[in-house]
């Protein structure tokens, strides 16, 4: 079954609308701030929004920037961030920052290949952040957007680094930045790994389905 790309995403765009603005979006919109939206980001790895977005607060109201961060402990950055997953990993990876960026004047750099030697920072974030907060083509490669593109059958990979790479060759360039919004926010609600809502889904008609089990409906039930 051929994948019409450009078609799935614009359904799922209008679909998606209606859901909660994923964090790291708000804050771009609110601040235009590279710096939070990075922090953010670390931020947000295995972690639920709404627990992204209070840590996220707690630490802006004390370290709104690169310079009040560098002031604070790797200890208090526990206690602020807590209970972020990996909260312990990531205030190791934030202390680190400061001292990292001054390679790049203090500044959040907007290349792939710099943004991936600061700690905590790989491939996903690096491209979401380009995305995010510099507005620049990315594709951000999370294991919603890796799962769900071989779910269509768009790509046929094992990995995010190979649908990135699958993506950059045959995604239209104009869907780039907003590709994992999208598919983030429909893997959570709708396709998610464990038992999606195939009997909810706009695109049910057109998916391949490949590799998927779909929740089992008791009668009456929905």
């Amino acid at each position: 079954m051929a994948v019409d790309i450009s078609r799935f995403i614009k359904i799922l765009k209008h679909e998606v609308a209606q859901y909660q603005v994923p964090v790291v979006d708000l804050l771009a919109v609110q601040t235009r701030s590279p710096f939070k939206v990075l922090v953010a980001t670390i931020l947000s790895a295995r972690t639920k929004d709404e627990v992204t977005a209070a840590a996220s607060e707690r630490l802006f109201k004390v370290a709104p920037d690169v310079e009040g961060l560098d002031r604070l402990s790797r200890e208090k950055i526990q206690e602020l961030i807590f209970p972020v997953g990996f909260y312990k990993s990531k205030a190791g990876y934030l202390s680190r920052l400061p001292k990292a960026m001054e390679v790049f004047g203090g500044k959040v750099p907007k290349i792939i290949d710099d943004l991936v030697t600061l700690p905590g920072v790989g491939r996903k974030t690096a491209n979401l952040v380009r995305s995010v907060a510099f507005d620049l083509d990315a594709i951000c490669v999370d294991t919603h957007v890796h799962r769900i593109m071989n779910i269509w059958g768009y790509v046929k990979t094992k990995t995010p680094l190979e649908t990135e790479q699958a993506l950059r060759r045959k995604l239209p360039r104009k869907h780039w930045k907003e590709v994992n919004g999208i598919l983030v926010a429909f893997g959570q609600g709708i396709c998610r790994p464990v038992a999606p809502h195939c009997d909810r889904c706009v695109l049910s008609r057109h998916c391949s389905k490949k590799g998927v089990t779909p929740r089992k409906i008791k009668p009456g039930r929905s």
